[in-house]
């Protein structure tokens, strides 16, 4: 864990940025060990409210690609340690990403108050702005979330045109406006339980639909059977979906870049 002292915020962030350069430079060192490092440790870094909490494992590699994975809805009990959010991030740092998820203002560590979305899209982009302050030469950029997580990831992505592919779980379609979304700039997958009691799959089939009238785009979805809001029981289906996607989307070969 990087412990981090009460300090100003300019040597804050300094102390920060330096401490965790140490660590990554050590992790990049061993990068021909036979498993890649387990540890996740404890960050905690500047938001646009103060600071955020979050857990963060370095790239074993130059030029790796940087992933970032956004957590349900705080009101309801939404945090980095969801369970989907875990599995998430955790597939990402198997893959050798630079992988971040963090608590959004107002959860866990992380200062500041619930923002209804506003404050939280900054929070995001202030935490990929953080990533790639350590990996500038990241190959490729994604962005993942959960529920109202996948809302704030997709605003980020039209904000942000190094993020070249998405993995939305649950977009709350039939809650949130989804209209910025056009045109939307990345290919990416939309994973979708069909027994969803809080998100229709009705409103994300529509979402589907029209982003797949774009050009230049390729959207894929996944139905899971059974599933509810939380994958209760079909978690190895939904991480399933995401891997076999990353599979094709990571392969060299892939048709879509």
């Amino acid at each position: 864990m990087i412990q981090i002292e009460t300090i100003g915020q300019a040597d804050f962030q300094q102390d920060c940025e330096t401490r965790l350069a140490a660590y990554i430079a050590a992790t990049i060192s061993c990068a021909t060990a036979p498993k890649p490092p387990s540890i996740m440790p404890e960050v905690i870094f500047p938001g646009p409210e103060g600071r955020l909490e979050g857990r963060f494992s370095p790239a074993p590699r130059p030029r790796a690609p940087v992933a970032m994975i956004l957590h349900p809805h705080p009101a309801s009990g939404g945090t980095m340690n969801n369970r989907m959010v875990i599995e998430l991030y955790k597939t990402f740092q198997r893959r050798g990403f630079a992988t971040l998820r963090f608590n959004f203002r107002g959860v866990g560590k992380s200062q500041g108050t619930f923002d209804n979305g506003i404050g939280e899209l900054s929070d995001a982009a202030s935490a990929l702005d953080w990533v790639q302050s350590f990996h500038p030469e990241a190959q490729t950029t994604w962005i993942a979330g959960v529920s109202f997580g996948a809302w704030i990831g997709m605003q980020l992505l039209m904000r942000r045109p190094e993020i070249r592919g998405f993995i939305s779980v649950a977009p709350p379609a039939n809650m949130y406006d989804f209209t910025f979304l056009a045109p939307c700039p990345s290919s990416g997958i939309i994973i979708q339980g069909d027994a969803d009691e809080v998100v229709t799959p009705s409103a994300v089939q529509k979402l589907v639909d029209k982003l797949r009238t774009q050009k230049h785009i390729t959207i894929h979805h996944d139905v899971i059977p059974r599933a509810n809001h939380f994958f209760e029981h079909e978690m190895t289906e939904l991480m399933g979906s995401v891997d076999n996607y990353l599979d094709m989307r990571l392969d060299p070969n892939s048709p879509i870049k």
